[in-house]
């Protein structure tokens, strides 16, 4: 497959171009600098400029978002702007999407959403995920959200862990986390064979 991986340079989105090289993938990383991430071509490209990344998604198989808004007064906007250009890029192109989401898309047990109970310093950030979400959601565009555990970090590419729904996944001790490198698998997978369409899932150990 031919996959355009914007956010190519973060710290999920250079584990992506890595997992899809190392299965044999063509990669375009896309990010705003156009920096060069591993054998893949770099591309240079706003996530907010709907035109740019409609454009770009002509010409693979499958868009990946791995853009996470900052954390500033402009996160709920910045994550809204993405959405539409998401959300314009499928439907003009009628490529699929796959979107790295945030933990604070998913429920607990009870129904209460994540994004509400996470410290205040992240707050702002796991709601506008959220409001991502959402977005899609509403829209009529061919989307899957791969929403993380509690806590992605770099570590070990295991291949080992539980998939779920939208209910955040936690382990015997109460933890709920993952690896960059096995979001990395978890996500790839889907975008060999989905399973998920339309719909927010989530990948922990």
């Amino acid at each position: 497959m031919k996959l355009l991986i914007i956010g190519a340079t973060g710290m999920i989105g250079s584990r992506l171009v890595a997992e899809a090289e190392a299965r044999g993938h063509q990669v375009v990383a896309g990010s705003r600098n156009g920096a060069a991430v591993g054998s893949a071509r770099s591309l240079a490209i706003d996530v907010a400029d709907r035109p740019a990344v409609a454009a770009a998604a002509q010409d693979v198989d499958v868009v990946i978002g791995a853009v996470s808004p900052r954390s500033s007064a402009e996160t709920m906007a910045e994550a809204l702007a993405y959405g539409d250009a998401l959300i314009a890029a499928a439907q003009d192109s009628g490529k699929p999407m796959m979107v790295v989401g945030g933990a604070g898309t998913l429920n607990l047990p009870d129904g209460t959403p994540v994004a509400d109970i996470v410290p205040a310093p992240y707050q702002a950030e796991a709601k506008a995920m959220r409001a991502l979400y959402e977005k899609l959601a509403a829209s009529a565009a061919n989307f899957t959200v791969l929403a993380p555990a509690g806590l992605i970090e770099p570590g070990e590419r295991t291949g080992i862990f539980r998939l779920g729904g939208r209910e955040l996944l936690v382990d015997e001790a109460g933890n709920s986390r993952i690896s960059a490198e096995d979001y990395a698998v978890a996500l790839l997978d889907e975008v060999e064979a989905p399973k998920h369409p339309r719909q927010v899932f989530t990948a922990a150990y």
